[in-house]
């Protein structure tokens, strides 16, 4: 089995399954997501691609996969041009955590894991029911999820339900178009930022400033972070990471010893700069 795969969610489940080794081509985000991918890149065992968003038949054509695993976020332009390649395709569109448990189960069929796919299921499931018992009776306070800054989108429902389980109540809809203004009104207490290929590298300083959001309860109290895009818009195992990086932002007086989630440090806008 020679995989092709277009987006990190992908190659990070692959890396959870314990098979790299069928990977053929990546993404460069696939690089970052998953560091073992870099060794094999450079020794020319591993062909880069764009991703399911920016993917041209072009750069399809010349891979020797026998199979192309896509995964949200798409465009129409590119899923047509996967499509066109006149390869299998497996075309995953996950939007609830069940969703994710799903496509981890049917990935994990088909290069022939099932058994570790269910366990990475069980793995999840238990930390987040762990998670949702222990912040039951929490006060909730109410959270501004973004999955992109222009336009300003709303993550998406699998966060939802991770802000829910980490003692939060989420703002908005998940998935759809915001302004600043309706999120000024809102004047949530917490603001998460995770945008979709920025890793945790989210100017929250220069975002405040351009969106007139000084005065938010959020800002002045020095509650807004960037959780790495990875660990909340990538539908894997990662996410257990996300949900813990969630609860240091929502609750540090309970959760704010934890270790820093995969080592990945949060960002915060410290309140001595409003």
């Amino acid at each position: 089995m020679r995989i092709l795969s277009l987006q990190p969610s992908v190659s990070i489940l692959l890396h959870h399954l314990g098979r790299l080794d069928t990977l053929v081509a990546c993404t460069r985000y696939c690089l970052d997501a998953v560091p073992e991918l870099r060794e094999r890149h450079l020794a020319g065992k591993l062909a880069i691609v764009q991703d399911s968003w920016s993917i041209t038949p072009d750069e399809l054509l010349p891979v020797a996969a026998d199979l192309i695993v896509a995964s949200i976020p798409y465009r129409m332009e590119s899923l047509a041009a996967i499509l066109r390649a006149g390869r299998p395709v497996l075309a995953l569109a996950p939007h609830t955590l069940e969703d994710i448990y799903q496509e981890i189960r049917l990935l994990a069929g088909v290069v022939g894991e099932t058994a570790k796919g269910e366990a990475l299921v069980t793995a999840m499931d238990t930390t987040i029911a762990g998670m949702r018992a222990r912040t039951r009776d929490f006060q909730r306070p109410r959270v501004y999820c973004e999955e992109w800054g222009k336009p300003m989108i709303h993550s998406q429902i699998w966060v939802k339900e991770l802000v829910e389980a980490a003692g939060g109540s989420f703002l908005g809809e998940p998935g759809t178009h915001t302004q600043a203004e309706d999120i000024a009104k809102a004047d949530p207490d917490v603001i998460v930022m995770a945008w979709c290929g920025a890793g945790n590298r989210v100017p929250l300083e220069r975002v405040v400033e351009q969106r007139a959001w000084e005065e938010l309860r959020a800002v002045r109290e020095g509650r807004v972070y960037c959780i790495a895009d990875e660990m909340l818009n990538t539908p894997a195992p990662t996410l257990a990471a996300g949900l813990a990086a969630l609860a240091q932002c929502l609750h540090p007086d309970v959760f704010g010893t934890l270790a820093p989630p995969s080592g990945r440090p949060l960002s915060q806008f410290p309140p001595h700069c409003v």
